[in-house]
């Protein structure tokens, strides 16, 4: 079990609703029953014992609506993340908040990761959270590029992408100039490439000179994803596919940006919806 965010969500649900249907089975009659025994010349103190409510008890009252209302948003509807790497840019940038739907892929149950509700499949161009194949405690953000059954080849020189034998076109739209802590990034090559059905945008850096090709075959109910900084990026190129059960969710905006080292707020990225 992976202590995370959800875990620590359900065993706090889980405790504060065991709490509370003790008060309801117990402790709720017992105080019942004391107030009905009070006499006429009983004390004021004996009376404020009578309705005592103890004070974990009240807290568990108070809290376990506000757990599972977080557990059930963030389970199954929208999951909030922070970007930590530039490995997406230039789609994404390094302290850009952003939020995941979670049933895009079909309903999960927490913890388990469990698919119990099949809604929707990745579609090529997707940008998507998943869980790192090797460390599945660990949330990472890519595009799906291949589907299962698909053939990939990458030329390593031209930065080229070949999908079922049929090459993506990219179109050059100049040099970019990044901002914050992704302004190492400046002087690379701004590309829009054009993959079937979607287009986005993607850097390549022309400096780095790396010969070769490789070739891959997307199995069942795999992905095949890569980071739109496609020299600046550790991805299915280098650790393989991502299985589908490990799926997250479908990042589609953005509603904070905070550069924490540099720049601080970038107001104009609030709101932008993830393509």
């Amino acid at each position: 079990m992976n202590w995370d965010l959800a875990t620590i969500l359900v065993l706090l649900v889980i405790a504060s609703g065991l709490i509370w249907l003790y008060d309801v089975v117990y402790l709720v009659p017992r105080r019942v029953k004391l107030k009905t025994n009070l006499s006429i010349h009983a004390t004021e103190a004996e009376r404020q014992e009578a309705n005592r409510i103890p004070f974990i008890v009240d807290l568990a009252r108070s809290l376990f609506p506000v757990f599972l209302i977080v557990l059930v948003l963030r389970s199954f509807l929208v999951e909030p993340f922070r970007i930590p790497s530039g490995s997406m840019m230039p789609t994404l940038l390094v302290g850009d908040f952003i939020l995941v739907n979670k049933f895009s892929y079909g309903i999960r149950l927490p913890v388990l990761n469990l698919k119990v509700i099949n809604i929707g499949e990745p579609k090529r161009g997707d940008v998507v959270v998943f869980r790192y194949p090797e460390d599945p405690a660990i949330p990472f953000i890519k595009r799906v590029i291949g589907l299962p059954g698909d053939q990939l080849e990458y030329h390593y020189a031209n930065k080229m992408l070949y999908i079922n034998g049929e090459p993506i076109v990219q179109q050059s739209e100049g040099r970019y100039v990044g901002v914050g802590q992704g302004s190492s990034m400046t002087g690379s090559e701004q590309r829009l490439e054009h993959l079937p059905g979607a287009e986005h945008a993607i850097l390549v850096n022309l400096d780095q000179q790396i010969s070769g090709i490789r070739r891959w075959e997307i199995p069942n109910n795999h992905y095949f994803v890569l980071g739109d900084n496609r020299d600046n990026s550790k991805d299915s190129r280098v650790w393989g596919f991502v299985p589908e059960e490990n799926l997250i969710g479908k990042a589609f905006f953005i509603w904070m940006n905070w550069d924490f080292q540099n720049t601080g707020i970038s107001w104009h990225r609030i709101g932008t919806t993830i393509r």
